[in-house]
């Protein structure tokens, strides 16, 4: 235990490689843009009004008009970020870690005086940690569970660290934690899309929880995770710079196809009236990804079919595309209903470490047109520069919020003061909001 602790400790920002400082800039960067896009969601304004009735505190939640307390906070910038599925992830675990993490993280940091270069510290323990916890936790159950599972126990350790606790503390928060964390069922939510999501949030309310327990003297079993031979390579093999982003705002395992599609579209100059009947091959967990004729922004986004439908009679997929009357577009819908699914066991092979689809067209004229097989843009593999996760995180705020800009620039160049980034966070002007609210009545000097 102790010397896990010594040689997280020993990971700090200022010392890790430039690369990895970079992407956990540009993680951050992304995680909070894909929090502004998600914030018109009635997923996101349910959490709100929940986190500030049940959670009551003095703490402002990010991109709303309510307060809540730590663990409130926790809960609902949690799941705003997990509202829109276009966040960051890592394939291993076949889920994610930044949205729950640095929801938690920020809770915390609104809440205790924490300095910038602390705040970065956990970030990169916080990936590195979150990164063997999910793989780790995956080898101790057969059911596959959502991501709030390891979110729980690394936002324990991370937030612990960045907070001061001792050794004894932060072994009874990551055993609390890890304890209560959400072993959801995931394929429960692919076969039934609700706001449920990816448990990310209810796994950073148990991590703050957690934290809190301990230092009050609560006790926790110690956490399993806690002895494991991934943990050796800590310092050698960065976590934090072989996640995958996301170019458009849906379940990873759509994205291959879609991709495969929106080549085919290009390469022929192809449109959406142009299409008969559509086949996807590619691996199981994608075809679950079920529903033809979503109803809500949940289904459209757990959806394999609608997404490339979408892109096919549009040539991209936005955030706005999963919402409203898009849902009821009636090219869309007949292009949905003409795809056809396929398991492929070259794809079920690859997966969880190389997510692959591939896809035929059949035109009007019978014409077929068949694409390689295609992995998902911004991978490991193929990952995104830095100039095109900033045009993201731009393109997907500048319909939601006015001053981003001045957010950006804070995620971006804070170093040893948090002081701009709490600033910019919680005085973002959403557009959503009623003119007449003003940040100014949250007090704590910053």
């Amino acid at each position: 235990m102790s010397q896990l602790y010594t040689d997280l400790r020993a990971l700090t920002y200022a010392t890790a490689p430039a690369r990895v400082r970079s992407r956990l800039r540009l993680s951050l960067l992304d995680t909070i843009g894909v929090a502004i896009a998600g914030s018109h969601t009635e997923l996101a304004k349910i959490i709100a009004n929940y986190a500030a009735t049940e959670h009551a505190g003095p703490l402002p939640i990010p991109f709303t008009p309510h307060t809540a307390s730590a663990t409130g906070v926790a809960l609902a910038l949690g799941m705003r970020i997990d509202a829109l599925d276009g966040h960051d992830g890592y394939n291993p675990a076949k889920g994610h870690i930044g949205c729950g993490l640095i929801a938690g993280l920020l809770a915390l940091a609104l809440e205790q005086e924490v300095s910038g270069s602390d705040f970065l510290d956990a970030l990169l323990r916080g990936y590195e940690a979150g990164a063997r916890f999910s793989v780790i936790l995956h080898d101790t159950a057969s059911d596959y569970h959502t991501s709030g599972a390891w979110i729980a126990p690394t936002i324990a350790l991370a937030g612990g660290m960045m907070l001061g606790l001792s050794d004894a503390e932060i072994a009874h928060a990551t055993g609390i934690a890890e304890y209560h964390g959400p072993r959801s069922q995931m394929m429960r939510c692919i076969n039934f899309p609700t706001m449920l999501k990816d448990g990310s949030g209810w796994g950073a309310m148990a991590g703050v929880s957690a934290i809190k327990l301990a230092q009050a003297g609560f006790t926790g079993a110690p956490a399993l995770t806690e002895s494991h031979p991934l943990w050796a390579d800590l310092g050698t093999r960065w976590a934090a710079d072989i996640q995958y982003y996301k170019p458009y705002p849906v379940c990873r395992w759509a994205q291959p196809p879609l991709e495969a599609m929106l080549d085919l579209r290009r390469a022929h100059g192809l449109t959406a009236a142009d299409i008969a009947r559509i086949e996807i091959e590619t691996f199981h967990e994608s075809t679950r990804l079920a529903t033809a004729r979503p109803q809500t922004t949940e289904e459209a986004q757990y959806s394999t079919s609608f997404p490339c439908a979408v892109a096919m009679v549009t040539g991209s997929l936005n955030p706005e595309d999963l919402f409203g009357d898009m849902l009821n577009n009636a090219e869309v819908l007949r292009i949905s209903d003409a795809i056809e699914m396929r398991e492929h066991p070259f794809a079920n092979a690859e997966f969880p470490a190389r997510r692959y689809a591939r896809v035929t067209l059949t035109l009007q004229n019978g014409t077929t047109h068949k694409s390689d097989w295609r992995e998902a843009n911004w991978d490991i593999v193929n990952p995104p520069t830095d100039a095109e996760l900033i045009q993201k995180f731009r393109t997907w705020t500048a319909p939601y919020a006015a001053n981003t800009r001045t957010l950006e620039d804070a995620i971006l160049s804070f170093s040893n003061t948090l002081g701009p980034l709490l600033t910019a966070i919680t005085t973002l002007e959403l557009k959503s909001l009623a003119p007449s609210f003003s940040w100014q009545k949250y007090s704590k000097t910053l």
